[in-house]
């Protein structure tokens, strides 16, 4: 696991507080993993996924309770780019703030570049 420029991508306290709330009814070792796919109305989509550990390659946003790692493919998309988690009418959920995103769908969970 790298700690490497962990400005290229932050997560904010609201994030890490969710997420650590998240993985107190996972298995003990559980992480919150952020990566990348191809989809989504506007072409590339954010992934959210509970994974048993983090892979030797991601980049980690926070560690102890809010274990946050984002997967190294997914570096490239997402520099400068800011994680938070937001419950507002519309709902609570995690989003993605993104400077690199030239085009992003209504809900946020997809973008283009």
């Amino acid at each position: 696991m790298t700690d490497a420029d962990s400005s290229a991508v932050v997560a904010t306290e609201a994030a890490k507080k969710r997420v650590a709330e998240i993985l107190r009814g996972e298995a003990d070792g559980s992480w919150l993993r952020v990566s990348v796919s191809g989809g989504g109305c506007s072409g590339f989509q954010y992934c959210f996924d509970i994974a048993p550990q983090a892979e030797a390659d991601d980049l980690i946003l926070a560690q102890d309770e809010a274990r946050i790692a984002v997967d190294s493919v997914a570096l490239d998309f997402l520099k400068g780019a800011k994680i938070d988690f937001v419950d507002d009418l519309m709902g609570s959920s995690f989003r993605v703030d993104n400077p690199n995103a030239t085009a992003s769908c209504g809900c946020g969970s997809s973008f283009a570049v």
